[in-house]
This record gives structure tokens, sequence and C-alpha cells, in this order.
């Protein structure tokens, strides 16, 4: 209880809503009574709505004059899976999901997902005006500058292709597994310049797949700094 109350800041009035919130499905057990596997993903499926409504409800109000398009791409920005993964590390959530350790990289792809979990569980068991108090009071306002995300380049893959263009440098990228499970597939894919590999990145798609590689890769260029 004390790791929940750390990240949302408040004592949660049900716990198992928060306990199954950390569970992922490559874990989950049968219940007996329904037969149902229970992990975290029919949150993962609710909060969709709800993160997004408490995101755009923000930014409405911190933007009065921006057009309908500016308000899309900076929520796009802030919950992306790329963003969600590394704010969720940050937060402590990677300290409290609980999943098939025997899979070494699942936990980078996964942190978002359980996230977003939490933010669902929230939601359950406290209601929207809290939930978005949480998203607002915990999530974005200490960790994003509006002013960085609004005038960044969130396109990494345009800006390691940008990078090696001045460069001169061979830049491909690509899909070198792909996992099916259930109900998705697990991308991952390489960066590799002139022939070296570089950053590897995780997603459910091949383009989000590659924007995570291209992130990682930023990271170990050091091209994020003047992003």
């Amino acid at each position: 209880m004390s790791a929940i109350h750390n990240i949302a800041g408040f004592t949660p009035s049900n716990l198992e809503l928060y306990r199954l919130a950390t569970v992922h499905s490559s874990i989950a057990k049968e219940n007996v009574a329904s037969g149902f596997k229970e992990s975290n993903e029919r949150m993962e499926h609710l909060v969709d709505a709800i993160l997004g409504a408490a995101v755009a409800d923000y930014l409405f109000k911190k933007f009065p004059f921006k057009s309908e398009g500016f308000l899309t791409e900076i929520r796009s920005r802030i919950v992306n899976r790329e963003a969600l993964n590394l704010l969720a590390r940050k937060i402590g959530v990677a300290n409290i999901v609980q999943y098939d350790q025997k899979n070494a990289h699942l936990q980078q792809v996964i942190l978002g997902n359980t996230l977003e979990a939490i933010v669902g569980a929230i939601y359950l068991d406290k209601g929207y005006l809290r939930t978005k108090k949480f998203v607002i009071d915990k999530l974005i306002i200490p960790n994003y500058d509006l002013d960085d995300l609004v005038n960044s380049n969130s396109n990494f893959k345009s800006k390691i292709i940008e990078w090696a263009q001045r460069e001169g440098k061979e830049v491909r990228f690509e899909i070198v597994n792909v996992k099916k499970g259930r109900n998705h597939k697990e991308f991952t894919a390489q960066v590799i310049v002139n022939k070296e590999a570089k950053g590897t990145g995780y997603g459910n798609s091949k383009k989000k797949a590659e924007q995570d590689a291209a992130f990682k890769t930023c990271e170990m260029l050091d091209l994020l700094v003047n992003s």
C-alpha cells in the first residue's frame, strides 16, 4: 500500500484494484469462479478514454487560444507509448509491476501499460475528478515542461535520419523480431548506423518500435540535449 500511496499521493480505498493494475498478463492466473485470467489488460482498455480526457481538459484550459490540431499534437506527445514508458519508470512503477521476469526486456515495454492501468484503478476507486487531479498534479505538472514540449521535435526517427545526413552516415531501421501474443503483437526494432547496431526498441506496432529504438539511439548519441 505504501508504494501505491507514494505514486498516487493518497491512500487507496480498494487496494485490490491497484494490485490487479500491477499484474501483467504474462503471469495472470485464472479465476476459478469465472475462468477469466485476471490481469491489468481490461484496465488499460478503460483508461484510454479517461487519461486522454484528463490531459485534453488540462491542455484546453492551459492553451485557450490554440487550435484543435495543436492540442491534439501536444496531447499525443504526453500520452504516447514512449512517453508513458519513461514517465512510469520515473515515478517508480518499475518497483511494483508484476510480470514474467524470464522475459528480460518485457519490463521495458509494459511500464506505460501498467501506469495506464493504475490510472484506471484510481478512476474505479475514486472517480473521475480525483483521477484528473492525479494526472495533472502527479504526472503532467512535475514531469513535463510544456514550453519545451511545444518546441521539441518528438519524431526521434526523423531526428536520427537528419543527424545521419549531416554526418554523412548510413542509417536504417530493421524489425528484428515479432512476437505474437494472445491479443497483440510485440515488435522489436533495431537502429543500424554504418552497419553498427545502436538502439533497440519495442512496441505493439512497427512504427512505435522504430520510434522507441530511435529515441534510445538519440540518447546514446547525445542528440536530445537540444531537442
